[in-house]
């Protein structure tokens, strides 16, 4: 899978000095917290001026913001794009599964950037509490239409929440996270993976 810095070189320069900032910005994000991401942590892992940086970010906040943004497009880019390329149905629910398990994995150093940012500004009101939410909803709307077209094919129970299903999906890829990081579980994917095996069992029109 590749990563941001492979997109960079497509834009122009003053896009291509934002895109390369950010994505420095959003790993140093994962492996400090969204939290600890300031315009000085950037300007010392970044070896930027603070001015320079300031050019582009108005505050800490709008840093936080943009990086949150730009972590969504490349979820896009790495979860989203694929997924919608597999067969509708079940195998599209799978590829979700499975690209969203690789993104959680190995897209940046210090895990998921949301899941961490989710506990530390869920009581947080303000701007970047209103973009973390607007990602997650529009996370489980895309898992719930995925679901719906498994549904759609006859492949799922017509009687399936698919709202339901994609949180029940979300609390797998929680739990996968927090074995991962925080328990060094060695089977934590494989654990995720036989979680994912029986939501998808008890959705099927004709079990296994």
């Amino acid at each position: 899978m590749t990563n941001g810095r492979a997109f960079i070189g497509l834009m122009g320069k003053g896009e291509q000095t934002k895109a390369a900032i950010l994505d420095e910005a959003s790993d140093l994000a994962s492996r400090l917290g969204l939290g600890g991401l300031t315009i000085g942590t950037l300007a010392t892992a970044s070896n930027l001026s603070k001015s320079g940086l300031y050019a582009h970010f108005a505050s800490k906040e709008s840093l936080q913001v943009e990086v949150l943004r730009y972590a969504r497009d490349q979820f896009t880019d790495h979860v989203m794009r694929p997924t919608v390329q597999a067969p509708r149905g079940e195998p599209r629910f799978r590829a979700f599964f499975e690209n969203w398990l690789a993104w959680q994995v190995g897209r940046f150093a210090g895990g998921c950037i949301f899941v961490d940012a989710a506990s530390e500004f869920d009581d947080q009101e303000g701007p970047v509490r209103d973009e973390l939410v607007r990602a997650e909803r529009d996370k489980l709307e895309s898992v719930t239409m995925v679901v719906g077209t498994a549904i759609a094919e006859g492949q799922f129970r017509p009687d399936v929440d698919a709202a339901q299903v994609a949180y029940e999906l979300e609390g797998i890829l929680l739990a996968h996270h927090h074995a991962r990081r925080l328990m060094r579980d060695p089977m934590a994917t494989e654990r995720a993976r036989r979680a994912f095996e029986r939501l998808v069992e008890s959705c099927r029109a004709n079990p296994v």
